[in-house]
């Protein structure tokens, strides 16, 4: 079988014209294909389609050489996903206890789902609430602005931080053990949209995100496993070297062989008692920023221009990135057409925003985060937790600009770029509930972040003419771009350096970034985990 790529046509084109373009590509008569992936390329001014096709033909070798000049015609590369078997470096599962996985995001479902499926039974402890009851308490917050709940929220329970986001389902990280594939393959047999098999930038949303964790969920339990909901873990015991159990808020000790905590990038009180138990923590880099809301209609006429609204192309996503004098980059983060800025705490008397699609991403706003990264040098102390503090100090005071209740300030771009307070809406309605506070985003953004955001914003104007729109809405605090610190691991085991029986993983490890690198985490610790028994 033959891999084409890049094969492009304009957006109007049929299912005839895509063929004769494979056709005349080949320099062949006749041939049998299957969409790989498609994507939209809006780059340079025009919008077309770029397909990537899996072709049978009559007579490959030739084809072959008389195109061996033409490096997107190959021979279509093997992608099988190789699972581990339990065994294949160790003792055999029944000289060992079950796995304990602390957290049900991407990271331990799919860590648990692995586990499950080689017959290991792991148990699977969550703080938050399953993915139904977590939506009723997240939407109540948003709407009323007064019953936060704590251990219920955007970060924490089942699904974890991804659920309420755009449900992106693409990343940027090497995948040479095709983990990828089989992780949306997974998921479709779950319940989502087949498309995101073949699309280049595939996402789910979050009223179809819902449905696919509680599959996998219910799929885990059907395999012995267990998920228990409400289990905040409070403490871990460690005894020479090694850790054997976790102690969960209501006194329970729970012991597991091994032990994986996925906690996501929020678990604040859990880093800090693994620090406490002397568990090895770095600090690293992350971003922090606003949330930039337009109209819709704007953004796919930048990006797409006279093809603005046409049914196959969809709303527009964009993406980029400003180098600035500041010796500092801005840049677009979690990209959300047709979506919502949305409350994102995870403790009281703090504001944090994020954005969230539907599948159908449509809303009338489209919203990014607009960040710009920081690190060590700008904690103000050497504490390996300081990151945290750093994020802390500017979620207190966005909530305290926001009039402490759960408002966010918000600034009109015209009179950001100007360093003038707000005072009223312009054209661009904000979509953050329960509401914003009109205000000067620089009592709430260190000087750096601002200074970095105001040069960026004229050259991306230049690559999207319109961005610079004085009316867009700028919402403050976004905080929560990745984990401020890293749990140094085994680059082959997995283990924790310093500590046997403990795999540390996904966002809140250090090791991920979104929804499929997160997964895909997890499934690398299992297979570890496997080989190793």
């Amino acid at each position: 079988m033959l891999q084409v790529s890049q094969l492009n046509l304009p957006v109007d084109h049929t299912d005839a014209d895509l063929r004769a373009a494979l056709l005349k590509r080949l320099g062949v008569k006749d041939a049998t294909f299957t969409l790989k992936q498609r994507a939209i390329d809006a780059r340079r001014g025009h919008v077309n389609f770029s397909y990537t096709l899996l072709v049978e033909v009559a007579d490959e070798a030739r084809v072959l050489k008389a195109l061996k000049a033409d490096t997107k015609v190959v021979v279509a590369p093997d992608e099988t996903y190789l699972e581990v078997k339990v065994g294949q470096g160790g003792q055999g599962a029944a000289k060992q206890g079950r796995p304990v996985i602390v957290g049900t995001g991407p990271c331990g479902l799919f860590a648990g789902l692995l586990l499950a499926r080689a017959g290991l039974k792991p148990i699977l402890l969550e703080r938050g609430k399953a993915a139904g009851d977590r939506a009723r308490d997240v939407t109540g917050f948003w709407r009323r602005g007064w019953d936060f709940n704590p251990e219920s929220n955007v970060q924490y329970g089942e699904g974890g931080a991804g659920t309420f986001s755009d449900g992106k389902l693409y990343t940027q990280i090497r995948d040479r053990e095709h983990r990828i594939p089989w992780l949306l393959k997974e998921m479709v047999a779950a319940g989502a949209p087949e498309d995101i098999l073949v699309k280049a930038r595939p996402h789910i949303g979050t009223d179809r995100l819902i449905k696919v964790v509680r599959h996998v969920r219910e799929e885990i339990i059907s395999l012995g496993g267990e998920v228990r909901f409400g289990c905040r873990v409070k403490d871990v015991v460690i005894e020479k070297g090694v850790m054997r159990a976790v102690v969960l808020a209501d006194g329970a000790v729970i012991e597991g062989s091994p032990i994986v905590f996925a906690v996501g990038h929020s678990s604040r009180d859990t880093f800090a008692m693994l620090h406490e138990r002397g568990i090895p923590f770095d600090p690293k880099p992350f971003s922090v920023g606003v949330r930039i809301e337009h109209p819709q209609r704007l953004v796919d006429k930048m990006l797409f221009g006279k093809w603005a609204g046409h049914e196959r192309l969809g709303s527009a996503p964009y993406k980029f990135v400003a180098h600035c004098e500041t010796e500092r980059s801005a840049y677009s983060f979690c990209m959300c057409p047709g979506g919502l800025v949305v409350a994102a705490t995870s403790e009281p008397g703090m504001v944090v925003t994020n954005g969230m699609s539907s599948y159908a991403r449509a809303e009338a706003n489209a919203n990014a985060g607009f960040m710009v990264e920081v690190g060590p040098q700008d904690y103000g102390q050497a504490h390996p937790l300081a990151g945290i503090e750093f994020q802390r100090q500017i979620e207190r005071r966005a909530y305290e600009v926001g009039g402490s209740n759960y408002h966010a300030p918000a600034q009109l771009l015209g009179d950001f770029m100007a360093g003038r307070a707000s005072t009223s809406q312009g054209t661009v309605k904000p979509s953050y509930e329960p509401g914003v506070v009109w205000s000067d985003l620089r009592e709430v953004l260190p000087e750096g972040v601002i200074a970095t955001l105001k040069e960026a914003i004229p050259r991306i104007n230049k690559g999207m003419p319109g961005f610079d729109l004085e009316d867009a809405v700028l919402t403050a605090a976004e905080t929560r771009s990745s984990a401020p610190v890293r749990i140094p691991r085994d680059p082959v085991s997995y283990e924790c350096v310093s500590l046997k029986n403990f795999y540390p993983a996904g966002e809140g490890a250090g090791y991920a970034g979104g929804i499929i690198s997160a997964a895909a985490d997890g499934m690398r610790v299992a297979e570890a985990i496997l080989r190793a028994r």
